[in-house]
């Protein structure tokens, strides 16, 4: 499953854990990314989007 948002097109990002003692390893910020029933044009449709575009009310929920 793709971790886009629909709406914004958020996705994830690459970063890095440092340490205390800087060690650095990689890691990915991902963004979350929830399925919902949206009206899209008119009509119901299941998309990918992140919470805050939910939150924001960028959708409306169906």
């Amino acid at each position: 499953m793709s971790k886009v948002c629909s709406v914004c097109g958020k996705k994830p990002a690459a970063g890095r854990n440092v340490s205390h003692s800087h060690r650095v390893t990689n890691r990915m910020f991902r963004p979350n990314i929830q399925k919902v029933n949206a009206l899209v044009d008119g009509s119901v449709k299941k998309i990918k989007v992140c919470t805050k575009c939910m939150k924001a009310g960028k959708i409306t929920r169906a």
